[in-house]
């Protein structure tokens, strides 16, 4: 059997080039899972659970590897799906595409907001007495420069910024290494790997204290999923796409828990604490006198990343909602150069809120806290959506799913596993105030988004775009159909 398609009498209409290359998506598949977290945030996480934190980061990220393998089989099913949005308008509904675009814009728009803030903060760190809101300003400037050229030119941002990462958790281990089996000693004792288990045990606090672990450490692996958004842009695909998403479980041994092993057995985790980073405390113990200022300008290069994935995905992810009928359609128009640069402004011009914030008082660290929280618990949804969504795959359209070439492991049964784990992480976030506050705050969006809806899906415009997105779909659907028939 040969497969045909009509030809088509019409102008094609501009659409997403694909200039990213196989290396530009392994690292920025790379940059998505090593968040700043990782070098500020991981003295709370250990604090909080001991050495039992290893075993947290190693479970959190074999279950996120099944929604990235799920996310992968729907992607590569229809080439014309742009996003994990576009899947989910396709096989749960249009109120699924809506919920699931815009709630992740709203989730990469607050973590973009808090990576101006806290570039800022580092660039005062490095250069004290320098204004908030030059930094600020000179950071969305350049991002939206860089992201208004081509795509490509964001690809090779993201490679640098996310090879910058890949040296300095190197360095850590290759440094702590060194120590390890060199008898190094300090004030703290000597480093040697018996200190993972000498201090209380592998559970020093006990079950609650590894509860804890989860609580803060899932926030690390948000924007795991940022690989989906490059989908429309990605040169061979069906190539590129697997290999990212293959190579999670192997960058979650090597850069979480590989990293923090060395970090708790050079310094024993009773010495860590909130607010200082593991990475500055080791090079300093190894008489790295320039440690604090290389350490914050591999902060500053990961907040950096951090805001232009940001800028890129909440602009690929207004452009789909546009193409849907779910945005103002002028979100959906491109640039000569093939780049949604409306989109782009205005997620520009929303990371402005971020200088403005910078000024508005003391407390707005605490504030920033909770709205992050928020937005992690956002981010759960949206993965929840990306399983709900293969669940449905797996049941409207099975010749497609056994015609797959990259089939996830473990099929529905382990979809179940992995909602029940993410019931887990929300129960641990109602353990303490200040994440359940948030937790409980989270309804609010859901409700202004369903206000929303109720509003849009009335309106005939809406209704045709989305009907002119089903059609164009249900083509490419057709196709992939007759290929599958045809590999029989």
């Amino acid at each position: 059997m040969t497969i045909q398609t009509p030809a088509s009498t019409t102008v094609e209409a501009p659409h997403l080039e694909r200039q990213l290359s196989n290396r530009h998506i392994q690292l920025i598949a790379i940059g998505g899972a090593i968040g700043t977290g990782l070098f500020m945030g991981s003295g709370k996480t250990i604090s909080a659970a001991g050495p039992s934190v290893i075993f947290v980061y190693m479970i959190i990220g074999f279950m996120l590897f099944f929604v990235m393998r799920a996310m992968g089989e729907l992607l590569l099913s229809n080439l014309h799906y742009k996003s994990f949005s576009d899947f989910a308008a396709d096989l749960l509904g249009p109120w699924a595409g809506f919920f699931t675009g815009w709630t992740y814009w709203f989730c990469w728009v607050i973590t973009g907001i808090a990576d101006v803030i806290a570039i800022a903060g580092y660039s005062q760190e490095l250069w004290p007495g320098l204004p908030l809101w030059i930094p600020g300003l000179a950071t969305v400037a350049i991002l939206l420069l860089l992201n208004l050229t081509t795509v490509k030119a964001f690809g090779e941002t993201e490679f640098w910024f996310a090879l910058i990462k890949i040296i300095a958790i190197a360095a850590l281990i290759v440094v702590g290494l060194f120590m390890i089996f060199s008898g190094f000693s300090s004030e703290a004792g000597p480093a040697t790997f018996t200190n993972l288990w000498s201090h209380g045990g592998f559970f020093p606090n006990e079950f609650m204290g590894f509860v804890a672990g989860f609580q803060i450490a899932v926030f690390a692996f948000v924007g795991i999923e940022l690989v989906g958004t490059t989908a429309a842009e990605a040169k061979d695909p069906e190539k590129n796409l697997p290999r990212a998403i293959n190579s999670i479980p192997v960058r979650v041994l090597l850069f979480y828990v590989g990293a923090l092993i060395i970090l708790m057995s050079v310094i024993p985790w009773t010495q860590f604490a909130a607010g200082h980073s593991p990475f500055i405390a080791m090079f300093s113990l190894a008489g790295l006198g320039a440690a604090a200022t290389v350490v914050n300008l591999v902060v500053l290069s990961s907040a950096m990343s951090s805001a232009n994935s940001g800028i890129y995905s909440t602009s690929r992810m207004v452009y789909g909602l546009a193409q849907e009928g779910d945005a103002p359609a002028r979100f959906g128009d491109l640039s000569r150069r093939k780049v949604p640069q409306n989109a782009l402004f205005l997620s520009c011009v929303l990371l402005l809120a971020g200088v403005v914030l910078m000024y508005a008082g003391e407390n707005i660290g605490k504030a920033f806290e909770m709205v992050t929280t928020v937005s992690a618990v956002c981010f759960i949804f949206v993965w929840s959506i990306i399983l709900a969504c293969y669940v449905a795959f797996r049941r409207r359209r099975p010749q497609l799913h056994d015609s797959s070439k990259f089939k996830m492991p473990g099929g529905v049964p382990m979809v179940w596993v992995v909602f029940a784990f993410f019931a887990f992480v929300l129960w641990t976030l109602t353990t303490q105030p200040d994440t359940l506050a948030a937790l409980l705050v989270t309804p609010v969006w859901f409700i202004v988004l369903g206000v929303a809806w109720s509003i849009l899906r009335r309106r005939p415009a809406h209704l045709a775009r989305y009907e002119a997105f089903q059609a164009e779909l249900q083509s490419e659907q057709d196709v992939a159909e007759l290929r599958a028939v045809d590999s029989k």
